[in-house]
């Protein structure tokens, strides 16, 4: 039986990044049509427009890097964008694991290119890759942070590989890091798959939901409420695992309330909303 590993939802919060970083590259060449297309998709509140649009973004991306396969800043765009949408925005389970391994396999070119010792540890035991991880600077936050979240959506993506499985402790190792170097990194964006991690199992399996509970109030005050996903994971893997029903009802009751009309967030928060209504449905048998 696969093992639940609910990143599908999580990779929804970092679209917004993802679709900036693309912009950014962009901007070189066309610095007007690139911000206002990333703010059309952001700011769409039709989920089903902006997921028939986003392709074409990968396909942009993909001739940017053909055209200069060593930028590291072009390949960790293309990892946010593929690994977004493939673990956010896609059904088929085939063609989310090879979207996911599409923008994984970016995140690990641009980590070689920048972090080439941390890059050779990946074919490594764990010891020696936490080593590795625990040198990493300041200066390469990002690079870590979407080689752990591409990641963490490749596993989702083969969650009933145990192979895939089993490399959960490395994208801890990185998120943990993250932490250490920036706590506030994309508004506690961290703390949200912190959080997810540590309740995926109960305690007495060797969880952590006191941590995983802690993981996500902190993304919710650093976020200051406004991405909506922060309370629906919080809903969907804390107050379940812990069968809290009054803390359940009452994230998702908030997220279905909220305005989902915030810069940059709103397709997120439109989506968020989409899961806290199936949620509250199912929790009548859940509870």
């Amino acid at each position: 039986m696969p093992i639940r590993f609910p990143i599908r939802a999580a990779a929804c919060i970092a679209f917004a990044a993802a679709l900036a970083g693309c912009a950014s590259v962009v901007n070189k060449a066309s610095q007007r049509l690139a911000d206002n297309l990333t703010a059309g998709i952001l700011n769409q509140d039709d989920v089903t427009l902006a997921r028939d649009g986003i392709p074409s973004w990968l396909l942009l991306i993909d001739g940017l890097i053909q055209g200069d396969p060593s930028n590291a800043s072009l390949l960790l765009a293309g990892a946010r964008l593929y690994g977004a949408y493939g673990s956010g925005l896609v059904t088929e389970p085939e063609r989310a694991q090879r979207l996911t391994a599409h923008g994984f396999d970016y995140a690990k070119r641009a980590t070689c290119l920048t972090l080439p010792a941390l890059c050779r540890s990946m074919e490594q035991p764990f010891e020696p890759f936490a080593a590795e991880v625990a040198k990493v600077g300041a200066k390469d936050v990002g690079t870590i942070y979407v080689l752990a979240t591409t990641w963490a959506g490749r596993i989702q993506a083969n969650s009933s590989d145990w192979k895939s499985i089993a490399d959960i402790p490395r994208v801890q190792a990185l998120l943990d890091r993250v932490v250490a170097l920036d706590p506030g990194y994309r508004n506690g964006e961290v703390y949200m798959y912190l959080g997810v991690m540590a309740t995926l199992r109960p305690a007495s399996l060797g969880g952590k939901p006191d941590e995983g509970k802690a993981d996500f109030e902190k993304a919710l005050a650093l976020s200051g409420g406004r991405n909506q996903m922060v309370r629906v994971l919080y809903a969907k893997q804390y107050a379940r695992l812990v069968f809290d029903k009054d803390l359940h009802d009452r994230l998702l009751n908030e997220a279905i309330a909220a305005d989902p009309h915030e810069p940059d967030l709103t397709l997120i928060n439109v989506i968020a909303q989409q899961q806290a209504r199936q949620l509250l449905e199912s929790g009548k048998d859940f509870f």
